[in-house]
């Protein structure tokens, strides 16, 4: 099973670290303009007491203004993705404070590193990096205002009280709301936060609270939120039409005729050698832009671009050509090894059952509903950003490198994003709408169209899974291998297409290797929600699913025999750190609590045709376990009828209502990953166009999903992406026991399961 961060990219070093905030975190206060208090946090980067990695420099800043009118303007630093940290971070910070919900204001934070620290969206990260620290935010805040009014009524702190936004003295009767204290307490000296008062879990008023998402009312009415919606002054439209074969390069173009085009302001061609001579995969590439004064008409004189590309060596790539070159090289021994415990090939000759298969699972793109887009106006020799972007640090790093600009002279205003999935932690499009905008002079609108996005993704990789492993007389699992086969560049897996040496059954089998082969390819990867668990989980937990049938075991009692007693796993570099060591018995407890809820000792009742399938994952810190029942018809086509849930992510669920949304938006992600998605490379390009062609899931299909959350004494998790990594084996192992036919390369193929 693949803990969170390991052999990470660069990308996804940048949005999550290994070394959580501790609670080692400073204040400062001052007089809000206008009048009330402001504070300033700056939480210092350490380390938390169960991670051995060392702190990472930089620091992480929260903001809190409590206004005369008793209105508290807290700011979201992050940025919005869809996954609701806009509203649950200022959610820590309020309750802590002991605001009245009804007086927050929230507002987001441009990119501003030196105040904030590090923005990001990814890796389910923002819990465990915020939750501690923006509580002793909160708390500070109270213990000034509780002063501030102590001093004015005469009154030991001790005898004062909070609640609502408000300080009470209840032997003299007094109280008093937060904005008559705010000018006073601004003047205080700011409490140390390691030993300030944090409240009893017991008594939150707002943390556990089902609460709706800040933006809620301007999405359901259509206000502008989104990087799509922005419109500034004197705003231009640019299009750009890069090489359909990754890597190729424009060699003419019939830049005139489309400058004389209606509407059309400017055309001109884009070399690589000029706006990103370091090569960045992630920067601008050979293309042609074309400006105009509504996008329509851009797009219009787009489809009379006549260009001529040399495609180079990718064009020579196909999916069929990778599947053939894997299976060539699953009948060799690996290029190396990932892991070798014990004598694998001995006691697999030794087995009295010996089971293997192969399993394979195909690019996808991120299908972001808004595609990429991005406002910026260069002017003065420096540049303004408005993007919807999940990464925006590494993005103005990207511009700086494509100007030739400093830092200091970007400005990123983070509109709200319209789906992510780990797309936007790239910012292609951020390093395209700047060079446009310099060359044109004046503010321009870069948007992408589906074709574009689908074409130019950094897709989630393919790959290739080789099995065997061996049974006892008793059905016990003794030797395990797999033969990982993925694609990469010069021996090595690219960008978010590794798999771990602790993958599950580590450690929990005696004899077991991994070994891995890579194919070359030019493809562009990278992170898509829960990234390489949402692959690895589809093959490892559904050969498992294989082995108990083989073992003539319930794959429930297979699965908890394998977990065996409670422990903690250390991973493999023998250093404790939560992100990668994996407890057994987190893990055996919610797989019991979802076989309970889920009904799973009575799915022998189901109707012909009709299964259920269990599996379960660990990363991004979460335990998850998920049961999935699916119908399949004469047809071949599938029905999922339910999906149950049970997670463990800790203590404190800060939202509900976000929570629950996630993991079930999660586990739909996954189901409609399985049921009819995948990219697929021809000649170095990719063919699917649109959702026609891949097919994100229908709200016709989407079945119940029913959650609940194993709270235990650990320190709160993230949770958007460990929710989908077990959903696709267990839709799969749920197909097998309805049908009896494995499901070994997705996506799902209803032909095959014709009756």
């Amino acid at each position: 099973m693949r803990p969170m961060f390991a052999k990470r990219t660069r990308a996804e070093a940048d949005a999550a670290p290994d070394a959580l905030v501790s609670r080692r975190v400073f204040l400062k206060a001052g007089a809000a303009v206008g009048g009330g208090l402001l504070l300033h946090a700056v939480l210092p980067p350490a380390v938390r007491g169960a991670m051995a990695a060392p702190a990472e420099a930089g620091s992480l800043n929260a903001f809190i203004r409590i206004a005369p009118d008793n209105v508290v303007w807290i700011m979201s630093k992050n940025p919005e993705i869809g996954q609701g940290i806009k509203t649950m971070l200022p959610m820590v910070i309020a309750e802590e404070l002991d605001a009245d919900w009804s007086d927050v204001r929230i507002t987001q934070a441009p990119l501003d590193q030196a105040r904030f620290g590090r923005q990001f969206a990814g890796g389910s990260m923002a819990t465990p990096l915020n939750y501690d620290p923006l509580r002793r935010v909160g708390a500070a805040g109270r213990q000034m205002l509780v002063t501030a009014a102590a001093r004015q009524w005469g009154v030991p702190v001790a005898e004062c009280t909070t609640g609502s936004g408000a300080v009470a003295h209840a032997k003299s009767g007094r109280s008093a709301r937060y904005g008559e204290l705010a000018a006073a307490a601004a003047k205080l000296p700011v409490p140390d936060l390691a030993s300030v008062t944090l409240k009893d879990p017991k008594t939150f008023k707002i943390i556990g609270r089902r609460i709706p998402g800040v933006d809620n009312p301007k999405i359901v009415t259509g206000q502008p939120l989104f990087g799509i919606d922005v419109d500034v002054p004197g705003m231009l439209y640019a299009v750009f039409e890069k090489c359909p074969v990754f890597g190729g390069k424009l060699k003419s173009a019939n830049i005139d005729a489309l400058k004389a085009l209606p509407g059309v302001r400017d055309a001109f061609i884009v070399r690589a050698s000029e706006a990103n001579p370091g090569g960045d995969p992630q920067g601008v590439a050979d293309g042609v832009a074309i400006v105009a004064t509504r996008w329509w008409l851009a797009s219009k004189a787009r489809a009379k671009l006549e260009a001529t590309w040399d495609e180079g060596p990718v064009a020579a790539q196909s999916s069929a050509g990778f599947a053939a070159k894997a299976k060539e090289l699953a009948k060799g021994e690996p290029d190396s090894y990932l892991r070798r415990d014990g004598d694998v090939t001995g006691t697999l000759k030794a087995a009295a059952h010996r089971v293997e298969a192969s399993y394979a699972y195909p690019f996808l793109s991120h299908l972001d509903l808004e595609p990429q887009n991005c406002t910026a106006h260069f002017h003065d020799g420096k540049i303004t950003f408005w993007a919807p972007t999940q990464n925006p640090g590494p993005g103005a790093k990207l511009v700086a490198a494509t100007l030739g600009i400093s830092e200091r002279d970007i400005t990123v205003n983070m509109t709200r994003v319209g789906g992510g999935f780990g797309r936007r932690l790239r910012n292609d499009f951020m390093a395209e709408a700047a060079w446009i905008s310099k060359q044109v002079g004046a503010p321009v609108k870069l948007l992408w169209n589906r074709q574009d996005d689908m074409r130019h993704d950094f897709y989630r990789p393919a790959g290739f899974h080789f099995f065997r492993a061996g049974l006892d007389n008793d059905g016990k699992l003794i030797a395990f291998a797999d033969h990982f086969v993925t694609v990469g560049r010069r021996g090595t897996p690219a960008d978010s297409a590794n798999m771990d040496p602790n993958e599950f059954p580590a450690q929990l089998v005696a004899d077991l290797e991994y070994g891995q082969s890579v194919i070359g390819s030019g493809v562009p990867t990278g992170p898509m929600r829960a990234p390489r668990s949402n692959a690895l989980g589809f093959a490892f937990q559904s050969f498992i699913d294989e082995l108990a049938h083989h073992a003539g075991r319930d794959p429930v009692d297979f699965r908890l025999a394998l977990l065996g007693e409670p422990r903690v796993l250390v991973n493999s570099t023998g250093r404790p750190n939560a992100l990668r060591d994996f407890d057994t018995g987190r893990m055996a407890a919610v797989l019991r609590k979802v076989a309970d809820v889920s009904g799973w000792r009575d799915r022998a009742a189901l109707p012909p045709r009709s299964g259920k399938g269990v599996a379960f994952y660990f990363s991004h810190l979460g335990y998850f376990a998920e049961v999935v029942q699916a119908s399949v018809a004469i047809s071949g086509d599938v029905k999922i009828d339910h999906v149950w849930v049970v997670a463990d992510v800790g203590s404190q669920i800060v939202n509900p209502s976000g929570a629950e949304q996630q993991v079930q938006g999660a586990a739909l992600d996954g189901i409609g990953q399985a049921l009819g998605q995948a990219v697929t490379i021809d000649r170095g390009r990719v063919v699917e166009a649109n959702f026609d062609a891949v097919l994100p899931l229908r709200i016709n299909q989407a079945p119940p999903v029913e959650v609940q959350f194993l709270a235990t004494d650990h320190p709160p998790t993230g949770l958007g992406e460990p929710g989908l990594p077990p959903v696709i084996p267990a839709l799969c192992n749920a197909i097998f026991a309805a049908t009896g036919k494995r499901i070994r390369t997705l996506p799902i193929d209803a032909a095959m399961l014709k009756a």
